[in-house]
């Protein structure tokens, strides 16, 4: 039931850019980042105000004393959360949603990695460097490639590229707040809740009149409650009872489920340069999940 729950999680993200996709027109990346962020970050505090409601009552395992570091972490980890969003529709939204979640997702975890061996001034192992060779090299193919008949567009690349490193960024604030005894549904919803600060502080400018429409109404629950609250809620029991390479390894589900639902769904055609690029991205990503000398923290891999 583990492994099936970080499975399900992971699928659960990969919707996010066909899910915009196929919403209202007179949407816009901000806007559809901005409320997808609004609901799924109060949902999550929400949830997190509940799990520590309860872990009081029954005595159960909580938190450390918040003090100004990880406060800090925390404020950190919910900008960089807020920002992952417009960054990662907009890229979608511009080379299309198989290119541009595939380029987000597989340079968040190579990102993550190199910003985790600067911090910590330790070299990393031949594994990661060949891995990550592999996966920068697959990220490329599928930026030059891009959708069959389209050249990629370098804005949608920097985009993708962007939201990649504000998760790297996130990952690292977050696995620091775990290895200090910090629960997840804490670390989450703190987070969400700065992050749901500041995407509300972004909706009176943004032209919202999509939400009136049943489609639009539908885009943003799925957006905020299914791909963002449930599929964290998900991920965070399954990776209680999973080992980390084994979670990273089912984490590749997210990019494959986005690249099917792009090519299946919304019937993107991917030219033999990505589709090459997409096999080495995820042979580089399994080298990482396997090589890694040390347990990695689910958070540094999901988006």
């Amino acid at each position: 039931m583990s492994v099936l729950a970080v499975l399900a999680a992971a699928v659960l993200f990969g919707t996010t850019g066909t899910a915009q996709a196929l919403g209202p027109d007179g949407t816009t990346p901000l806007a559809v980042g901005a409320v997808r962020v609004a609901v799924g970050g109060l949902a999550l505090t929400a949830l997190a105000t509940v799990a520590g409601a309860w872990a009081r009552r029954t005595g159960g395992v909580r938190s450390p004393r918040p003090e100004t570091r990880p406060l800090l972490l925390m404020g950190i980890a919910g900008v960089c959360l807020f920002a992952y969003q417009p960054l990662f529709f907009l890229g979608a939204s511009v080379n299309g949603v198989a290119v541009g979640t595939v380029i987000a997702l597989g340079s968040s975890p190579v990102l993550a990695g190199a910003i985790e061996g600067a911090l910590t001034r330790r070299a990393p192992g031949r594994t990661w460097m060949v891995a990550t060779l592999i996966a920068t090299g697959g990220v490329a193919l599928l930026a030059l490639g891009g959708q069959e008949g389209a050249a990629t567009a370098p804005l949608g690349v920097a985009a993708s590229v962007g939201a990649g490193a504000s998760f790297a960024v996130f990952a690292v604030a977050q696995r620091r707040l775990l290895d200090g005894g910090w629960q997840p549904l804490t670390v989450m919803g703190v987070a969400g809740g700065v992050a749901a600060v500041l995407a509300a502080a972004l909706l009176p400018f943004q032209d919202l009149a999509w939400l009136t429409r049943p489609d639009g109404a539908a885009m943003a629950l799925w957006l905020g409650l299914g791909a963002t609250t449930l599929a964290y809620a998900s991920f965070t029991w399954g990776l209680r009872r999973v080992p980390a390479p084994t979670a990273a390894t089912l984490t590749l589900a997210e990019p494959l489920t986005a690249a099917l639902l792009g090519v299946i769904v919304l019937g993107e055609r991917l030219a033999p340069l990505s589709i090459a690029g997409l096999a080495a991205l995820a042979i580089g990503l399994v080298l990482l999940a396997r090589g890694a000398r040390r347990p990695i923290r689910p958070y540094a891999l999901e988006a």
